[in-house]
C-alpha cells in the first residue's frame, strides 16, 4: 500500500497505484494522469503496430490519459476494420493521426464523415455511430464527460 499526502494508506489496483497502468508482457507501466503529460504519437502508433495483438487482430489500442471523466485512447485499425455501431453518453472526438477513417452516423443523424489524416469529428453525447478504417489508420479517441463509474456505451 502507498500513503497519500496525509499519510493515510491508499489502496492499489492490480499492483499499481492510482493514475497509472501496471506493466504487462507487451507494455511498460505508464502514468495515465498528472499535471502535464506528453506523447510522441508517431512512436506510440509504431509501438502499437509492433505488439503481438496487432498481428493477431484487426486493431490495437492504448489508453494514454484516464483522469476522472476524461479519456484519450490511441487506436490503430487495419484497412477494412470497423468499430461496431455504438453510442456513448459523453462528448466524443475522433481525430485521425494516420490513414483515413469514415464515421457513420445512424438515423436520425444519418451521415458519413470522411476523416483523412489531420481531420477530426466531434459528436454530441448519445449519437449512434460506427468507425471504419478505409485504409490502415490510427486515431485519437477523446471522451469527455463520462460518468465516474466509467463509460456508458451501448452497442447495437
Amino acid at each position: 500500500m502507498n500513503a497519500n499526502a496525509a499519510g493515510a494508506p491508499e489502496a492499489q489496483t492490480r499492483g499499481h497505484g492510482p493514475g497509472e497502468t501496471g506493466p504487462t508482457s507487451e507494455r511498460d507501466a505508464q502514468q495515465l494522469t498528472g499535471p502535464a503529460l506528453s506523447f510522441g504519437l508517431t512512436e506510440e502508433v509504431e509501438a502499437l503496430r509492433g505488439e503481438p495483438a496487432w498481428e493477431r487482430f484487426d486493431r490495437n489500442a492504448k489508453t494514454l490519459v484516464k483522469d476522472g471523466a476524461f479519456r484519450v485512447v490511441l487506436t490503430a485499425l487495419k484497412a477494412g476494420a470497423a468499430l461496431d455501431e455504438h453510442r456513448v453518453s459523453a462528448r466524443v472526438m475522433v481525430q485521425t493521426v494516420h490513414g483515413r477513417l469514415r464515421v457513420h452516423l445512424s438515423a436520425p443523424d444519418a451521415a458519413v464523415i470522411d476523416l483523412p489524416a489531420g481531420h477530426l469529428a466531434v459528436l454530441q453525447p448519445g449519437i449512434t455511430h460506427r468507425v471504419e478504417a478505409v485504409e490502415e489508420s490510427a486515431f485519437l479517441l477523446t471522451v469527455a464527460g463520462l460518468a465516474e463509474e466509467g463509460v456508458q456505451a451501448e452497442s447495437r
